[in-house]
């Protein structure tokens, strides 16, 4: 198993009307793949969250393997 990190992404509009990336929430899995990782993720997103979609609060996902245990 590896450690991952899978940072939910939304994008938005700022005051001064520029487009801004932010971070929703970030989760750390542990799984076999990075693929399996962003579907353990997605589901803890939105048990944290009280989601039936993880989309409702981002707009995308950003999974990276990490080199050491939290």
């Amino acid at each position: 198993m590896s450690r991952f990190v899978v940072r939910f992404m939304k994008d938005v509009l700022g005051e001064n009307g520029r487009q801004a990336e932010i971070c929703q929430s970030i989760v750390e899995v542990d799984a076999a793949s990075e693929g399996h990782a962003a579907e353990l993720a997605k589901r803890k997103f939105c048990e944290t969250q009280s989601l039936c979609d993880w989309s409702l609060h981002a707009d995308r996902i950003q999974v990276k393997q990490t080199d050491f245990l939290s």
